[in-house]
């Protein structure tokens, strides 16, 4: 499946690159870091410029990033841009697929979540078990 650039929903940052790709490969609605349909986020950008990027084009980011939550400049560019984001969580990494199954399992709450919520910024932490506010 090719992403469809006026469906675009979700961005997969570089922390979550192989999940991104999957789910880019499911669905329309997702692209990832690199991706030519958003060529202000390549490989390689910082947290700070993706995250306008994809705050200004309306998506929800999907990240792994630990430390971005804890970083002071970073979160003050979070909600200084409106993010609205999703964190993989757990006490450790998994592999694209376990991840996968965690985005499956949660997909529905994760859809309300972002209709509910509307505009940014806010982020929930997704866990095996759980989807909660985070910020």
């Amino acid at each position: 499946m090719t992403a469809d650039p006026d469906a675009l929903r979700f961005y997969a940052d570089e922390s979550a690159l192989g999940l991104g790709k999957t789910l880019c490969a499911a669905r329309k609605d997702t692209i990832y870091a690199g991706h030519p349909l958003i060529p202000e986020c390549p490989l390689g950008a910082p947290d700070t410029v993706w995250m306008r990027a994809v705050a200004d084009r309306g998506l929800v980011a999907l990240v792994r990033d630990k430390r971005i939550r804890t970083r002071p400049l970073e979160i003050e560019r979070f909600r200084e841009v409106g993010l609205r984001v999703f964190w993989l969580g757990g006490k450790r990494d998994l592999a694209t697929w376990g991840y996968l199954e965690q985005l499956v399992r949660h997909w529905g709450t994760i859809e309300r979540i972002v209709n509910d919520e509307g505009p940014g910024p806010w982020g929930y932490v997704i866990t095996k078990s759980s989807v909660e506010k985070l910020l």
